[in-house]
């Protein structure tokens, strides 16, 4: 799984950073899946894009990785209720609610826990594999 580990770090990084670029170029979509009723819900897309790009640029220096990784996982948590918004509202990729998909708002979700355990991988040093040989 080691040979593994490099290429998926660069992915999680250029999946962090390409999202959060989303967030700034194409901030509708994202503005519409905040929860009501969170305050200034601009700022809170800026703030999350920002914080993706960031992240995924702190995880390709070995000295600030297990940081950005933690880091990573934290963002999945605090953006989570958007996409549990995104699901109750059923808001599609126009981010107009009664739009979208269930099976892919339904599919969001767990998938968030994946990318979440894929961070939580590199919070190990290089070369750790948790096992006793």
């Amino acid at each position: 799984m080691e040979r593994y580990r490099k290429p998926l770090l660069y992915l999680l990084s250029l999946n962090l950073c390409v999202v959060g670029f989303l967030h700034l170029i194409n901030p509708d979509f994202f503005v519409k899946i905040i929860p009501r009723g969170l305050p200034n819900p601009e700022w809170l897309n800026v703030l999350s894009g920002l914080a993706e790009i960031i992240l995924g640029v702190f995880l390709l220096e070995p000295r600030t990785r297990i940081f950005a990784a933690w880091g990573t996982i934290a963002l999945l948590i605090a953006v989570y209720p958007a996409n549990v918004n995104m699901l109750l509202e059923n808001i599609g990729p126009d981010g107009v609610p009664g739009t979208g998909s269930p099976v892919v708002n339904w599919v969001r979700l767990p998938f968030q826990f994946v990318l979440g355990l894929w961070a939580w991988w590199f919070t190990r040093p290089d070369g750790e594999t948790g096992r006793s040989d």
